[in-house]
This record gives structure tokens, sequence and C-alpha cells, in this order.
């Protein structure tokens, strides 16, 4: 299944505390179960001002819906052609 990286902007999202992540996480979870099991998110990384989050589905436009639907930005959406890491230099 194909996998993508969306980009989030999100101001100040880096000061939220764990009760407010996971408050954003169950919201997603919760749509996610709505759209099916075709969309897996895998992880997300949460920096000052934006979220970069990793996910599976076949398509950028079932990405969005997901986005959407749970009330999150989804600013950039670029499906991973390869992954890299050290062991490559090998």
């Amino acid at each position: 299944m194909p996998q993508f990286v969306i980009e989030r902007d999100m101001p100040e999202v880096g000061k939220l505390g764990p009760a407010e992540l996971q408050g954003a996480s169950q919201q997603s979870c919760s749509v996610l179960r709505d759209l099916g099991p075709e969309i897996q998110w895998v992880q997300s990384y949460v920096t000052d001002d934006k979220i970069y989050c990793i996910y599976r589905a076949p398509s950028e436009n079932l990405i969005r819906q997901h986005a959407e639907t749970a009330g999150f930005p989804a600013n950039r959406i670029s499906q991973v052609r390869s992954t890299i890491d050290p062991t490559t230099a090998e």
C-alpha cells in the first residue's frame, strides 16, 4: 500500500500537553475507524509549529478525507517513493 508523509501547519502545537495530544489522537483514530481499514496511521512527529504524519492509504484523496473529517490541516501530502537509512550506504 502506498505510504504518505502529511505536513500539518499547526502553530505552537509543540506546546500541547499529553492530554491534548491524546485527545487529538483519539479524534484521529475515531475517524480512521469510520473510514475503514484501507487507511492506517503509522506515526507522527510533533515539532514546534508542525506535525509530520506517516500514513498508509490507497490514495491521497482518502488522506484528505480523513483530515477534513477529523478537523486537522493537511497542508502538504507527499507520497513516499523510497526509504533510506544508514544501511543504504553499505
